[in-house]
C-alpha cells in the first residue's frame, strides 16, 4: 500500500474532533428544541379544543383552572407542568433507588423547557376560539397529529428522555414488565389524578379537562407515532448533518457584503 493510500485510510478512520462533537451536540439539541416546540403546540391545541386535554397536561390543566378560581396558587399551565415533571422524576428515583443515574436529572431541564414552550404556545393560540363541535373536533385531531409528529421527532433525537416516558421506563426496568404496559399504568394514574382534582376543586367532572378528546389522544397519538416513525429517514439524515460554523459564518458575511454593494 502506498503512502498516499495509507493517508487516505487514516483520514477515513480518524476520530471526530472535539469541535465537531460540540457542534454535533448543539445541532442535535437545536433539533430537539424544534421537536419539543412542535409537540407542545399539539398539546396546546388539544387544550384549546375543550374536548379534553392530552394525558400529560390533564392534571396541570385542572390545577391551572383551580388557580384561576383562587383555590390553588395561580400558576400557568406550563408551570404546573413543570411541577408534574418534577414529581415524575422523583418517582423514578423512588422506583430505581441506587440504580437511578444522576445524568437522568437532566430530565428536569428538558421538562422545564417543555413547560416554557407550553406557555409560549398558549400565548400564540390565545385568539383561537373553538365554539362549535366541528371546530373542536378538527382542532383536537390536528393537535393529536401535531403532537404525534413532535413525539416522533423527539424520540429520534436520542437525547435525554422526557419525564413522562422516564417513569414508565423506570417501572419497566424495576419490575421487568414491558414498557408499553408501564406506560399505560402511568397514563391511567395521571388521568385518575386529574379526575380527582376536578372533583376536589369543583365538585364535578370537567369535560374540557378529561373528555372524549383525552381518550382519542390516548389511542390516536400512539398510532400516529408508529406511522410517522416509518417515514423519518430524512430526519435521520438531518440529524447526521455536521454544520460547519466557520463556513456558514463566512457565507453569511459574504452574502451581507454582496447585498451592501447592490444599488
Amino acid at each position: 500500500m502506498s503512502n498516499q493510500q495509507v493517508s487516505q485510510v487514516s483520514r477515513k478512520v480518524s476520530p471526530v474532533s472535539h469541535k465537531e462533537k460540540a457542534l454535533q451536540f448543539i445541532w442535535q439539541h437545536i433539533l430537539l428544541l424544534i421537536s419539543l416546540f412542535i409537540m407542545t403546540f399539539g398539546v396546546v391545541l388539544c387544550v384549546r379544543s375543550n374536548l379534553g386535554s392530552s394525558v400529560i397536561s390533564s392534571s396541570p390543566l385542572a390545577f391551572t383552572l383551580a388557580g384561576v378560581e383562587g383555590l390553588v396558587p395561580p400558576l400557568s399551565l406550563g408551570n404546573y407542568t413543570n411541577l408534574l415533571n418534577c414529581l415524575l422524576v422523583a418517582g423514578q428515583i423512588i422506583v430505581l433507588r441506587r440504580r437511578f443515574k444522576p445524568v437522568q436529572l437532566l430530565q428536569l431541564i428538558i421538562g422545564i423547557v417543555f413547560g416554557a414552550m407550553i406557555d409560549i404556545n398558549m400565548a400564540i393560540t390565545g385568539s383561537l376560539v373553538c365554539a362549535t363541535l366541528p371546530v373542536q373536533a378538527l382542532t383536537q385531531a390536528l393537535g393529536c397529529t401535531v403532537m404525534g409528529l413532535g413525539i416522533s421527532l423527539e424520540m429520534r433525537c436520542g437525547s435525554i428522555t422526557m419525564p413522562g416516558e422516564g417513569l414508565p421506563a423506570a417501572i419497566s426496568k424495576a419490575t421487568g414488565r414491558p414498557f408499553a404496559n408501564a406506560k399505560i399504568y402511568v397514563d391511567i394514574t395521571l388521568v385518575l389524578i386529574a379526575i380527582a382534582s376536578c372533583y376536589i376543586f369543583f365538585g364535578r367532572w370537567l369535560w374540557n379537562v378529561i373528555g372524549i378528546g383525552t381518550l382519542f389522544a390516548m389511542v390516536y397519538v400512539g398510532m400516529t407515532v408508529k406511522l410517522i416513525s416509518r417515514h423519518l429517514s430524512w430526519f435521520d439524515r438531518l440529524l447526521g448533518y455536521r454544520p460547519g460554523l466557520r463556513r456558514h459564518l463566512y457565507g453569511l458575511a459574504r452574502y451581507l457584503k454582496r447585498t451592501r454593494q447592490l444599488p
